[in-house]
């Protein structure tokens, strides 16, 4: 009984004493570890995800996705260093790819490496909705949310220690917390996140989007589109995944008055 009070007591302080704020919303969020740990071995994976499957070949559609990827990156710069927080890109190394497969899926690893699949670009009708996932993925990663899950997986099954000194043994279950927490394996799927950080990374998409130019107001209207396609007789794993859609837009058009502000600026 000792021992596991001990045990108790040893997690509670380390939660305490291992927390981050997640920029736009300011939640305070577990972090047991350090991006300078994780994101190495998240850009390993993004490299092997590449290797195994097929890049696009359409100039136009590549050209698209790295401009709206890069107009949405600077726009993160801009907001980090407006708000004395640039330290969250640190070890940041961007990169933009488009995989061509039918799933409806995106995706951005930890450290700022993002994919985009040629099924998902019909839905976004062009460089407005590309903008609407770009920035909701981005989010996802300038929020550390799989950092978030990761150290939640750890302290779920007892790895207290630092990531480098867990995975001397590569151990089976540290691959697995990784792969679970950064979205990656050999069968890439949009990464599971709890309602929680989908909300999180809407708001934070929109604004975002906002500051790169594009009107946030595409992005309920990008979402009505995925209930058309969800109400087909299978649901594509983006969809899934993911809170209800009626919820996201309703969500959604909550949040556009204060993305609005920073797109009216313009």
């Amino acid at each position: 009984m000792i021992k596991v009070r001990s045990w108790q007591l040893i997690s509670i302080s380390l939660v305490l004493l291992n927390c981050a704020t997640v920029p736009i919303t300011g939640r305070s969020q577990l972090s047991m570890i350090k991006n300078s740990e994780l994101i190495p071995m998240s850009f390993q994976q993004y490299q092997e995800v590449l290797n195994a499957n097929d890049l696009s070949k359409n100039k136009t559609q590549i050209a698209l996705i790295k401009k709206v990827g890069v107009k949405i990156q600077k726009a993160v710069e801009t907001y980090l260093k407006k708000e004395g927080q640039s330290e969250v890109l640190n070890d940041f190394e961007w990169e933009f790819n488009l995989i061509e497969d039918k799933t409806v899926n995106a995706w951005c690893m930890p450290g700022g490496k993002v994919a985009f699949y040629t099924g998902i670009l019909p839905i976004c009708q062009g460089e407005q909705g590309i903008a609407v996932v770009m920035g909701h993925e981005i989010a996802h990663a300038i929020a550390n949310h799989g950092r978030e899950r990761m150290s939640q997986g750890m302290i779920t099954n007892g790895l207290l220690a630092s990531i480098s000194l867990v995975t001397q043994n590569q151990s089976a279950l540290t691959r697995d917390i990784l792969l679970q927490s950064v979205g990656a394996g050999t069968q890439m799927g949009i990464l599971k996140f709890s309602r929680k950080h989908e909300s999180e990374a809407d708001r934070m998409g929109l604004v975002f989007m906002a500051i790169a130019g594009y009107n946030p107001e595409a992005a309920p209207e990008f979402w009505r589109r995925m209930v058309e396609i969800s109400n087909g007789p299978s649901a594509p794993e983006w969809i899934s995944t993911h809170p209800s859609n009626e919820r996201r837009i309703a969500d959604l058009k909550k949040y556009l008055p204060e993305s609005l502000e920073y797109y009216e600026k313009k």
